[in-house]
C-alpha cells in the first residue's frame, strides 16, 4: 500500500512538471492558444518586398501586433495586420515598412494621426509608405542617374 502512495505522488509530480513546462513554452513562445484579443486592420502598399507574415507591428518602438497575411489585390500588396485590442488607430494613421538596422528584418511601423475618427475593426489604413529599395538606390547612384 505504501508503494502505491509513493507512485501516485511521483506520478502527480511528473504531471505537474509537464503542465508547467507546457505553460512556460506557450508564454515564452508567445503562442496564442485561443486567438487572443486582436483587431484586424488592412493596409495596401505599392511594394511589400521583404515583409513576411508574423513580423511585428510597432507604434513608437512598442510591439502592438503582427502581420497576419500578405496578399495581392489590384496589383498592390494587401497586408492584414492583427492589432492588440484597446489600441485605437486614428483614420489618418500612416503605416510604413521599415528595416531594423542597415540590412535587418522588415517590420510595419504605425504613426498615429490626429483625427477624431477611428479606424473600425477590419478597416483600412489609407496612408502607407513602402520600404526603401536600397538596391535600386545604389544602382541609380552607381549609374549616375541619381540627382
Amino acid at each position: 500500500m505504501k508503494r502505491l502512495n509513493i507512485e501516485t505522488v511521483v506520478g502527480l509530480f511528473v504531471l505537474l512538471g509537464i503542465a508547467c513546462l507546457a505553460w512556460l513554452s506557450v508564454k515564452l513562445g508567445k503562442l496564442e492558444i485561443v486567438g487572443g484579443d486582436y483587431v484586424p486592420v488592412h493596409a495596401e502598399f505599392a511594394s511589400a518586398s521583404g515583409l513576411k507574415p508574423g513580423v511585428s507591428v510597432e507604434i513608437a518602438g512598442v510591439d502592438v501586433g503582427k502581420v497576419e497575411s500578405i496578399t495581392l489585390r489590384n496589383y498592390k500588396a494587401d497586408v492584414l495586420m492583427k492589432i492588440r485590442g484597446g489600441i485605437d488607430l486614428q483614420e489618418d494613421t500612416i503605416a510604413s515598412i521599415r528595416t531594423r538596422g542597415l540590412i535587418g528584418d522588415k517590420f510595419v511601423n504605425l504613426s498615429p494621426g490626429a483625427s477624431d475618427r477611428l479606424i473600425p475593426p477590419g478597416g483600412k489604413i489609407r496612408e502607407t509608405e513602402s520600404a526603401v529599395d536600397l538596391e535600386a538606390l545604389i544602382g541609380e547612384f552607381i549609374h549616375g542617374s541619381a540627382k
